[in-house]
């Protein structure tokens, strides 16, 4: 069923949203928006949002969603880098995961990735595994300034045989996407490295863009003509969370109900949601 949504991107060029939670409330911001906008979702936890909410929790919060609202969510293992946490939510039940080795050589990357995919379908022939490739710097936060260096960016020799060795159903290539948000920056997607990767792997590798926060409109849309297929939100919702609860903490200093407390930010974190789904042409495809 995912890779269902994952040719239409291709076909009718649009990306689907994936976006990360550690908590109820920005599950709900998400799967709430994605609802109202008959859009397929992911949702994502990385290794830190996972271990703060737990995995089986995570994959039975998603059921319940899936249930309550009958829209596609799938659940995303976000940057998973080592073999043991991959096999832990794997086991657990996520749909997806990132196999995330590429702080590793190139052929060490290769050989992880491919242990990883290779377990993964042992267990569920229809999981999908993502693999990356290239170095893409950053943090998820706001950040003063991160230079991107040219042997960062990932080569489109190296992605055709990392694709074909590994046996990845996605992609994460390293082409100029930078994680958070960066206050000075540089920051440019390159545009024709994405369509040169795109055409080296195979045609059912899907490509992904992490480090979404942050870019324009028109970045988001041109990286989809060229190939990309899923971009990943992050910074972007928390920095909306915790500047709105920031908020109502000052203007409701008495107020001791935590459902009061966050409801602002399920608000203030969808209207962020809302506006990428809309950029990356996902609403009205379910």
């Amino acid at each position: 069923m995912i890779k269902d949504y994952l040719k239409k991107t291709v076909s009718e060029k649009w990306a689907m949203g994936h976006f990360n939670f550690s908590e109820n409330e920005a599950l709900r911001a998400i799967v709430e928006s994605a609802a109202e906008l008959k859009t397929p979702i992911f949702v994502g936890t990385s290794e830190g949002e996972s271990k703060h909410l737990g995995l089986k929790e995570a994959v039975y919060l998603v059921k319940a969603f899936r249930e309550e609202f009958s829209i596609p969510i799938f659940l995303n293992a976000d940057h998973h880098k080592s073999f043991e946490t991959i096999k832990a939510a794997v086991d657990a039940g996520y749909d997806a995961i990132l196999a995330d080795f590429s702080a590793l050589s190139f052929e060490e990357n290769i050989k992880m990735t491919k242990q990883s995919v290779e377990y993964a379908k042992s267990k569920n022939p229809d999981i999908i595994v993502e693999g990356e490739l290239g170095y893409v710097r950053g943090e998820s936060k706001i950040q003063e300034v991160v230079e991107i260096k040219p042997e960062d960016l990932t080569k489109p020799e190296e992605a055709a045989r990392f694709a074909k060795e590994t046996g990845v159903d996605m992609l994460a290539p390293a082409v100029g996407n930078i994680h958070g948000i960066v206050i000075k920056s540089a920051e440019s997607i390159d545009i024709s490295r994405i369509g040169d990767i795109k055409k080296a792997v195979w045609e059912n590798v899907y490509l992904v863009l992490h480090g979404g926060s942050g870019l324009g409109e028109q970045e988001f849309k041109n990286a989809i003509e060229a190939g990309i297929s899923m971009v990943h939100i992050n910074t972007e919702i928390r920095v909306a969370f915790t500047e709105s609860l920031r908020k109502t903490l000052g203007d409701m200093p008495q107020e001791t109900t935590p459902y009061k407390i966050l409801t602002p930010s399920i608000e203030t974190m969808k209207k962020v949601i809302e506006q990428k789904l809309k950029i990356f042409g996902s609403i009205n495809k379910i």
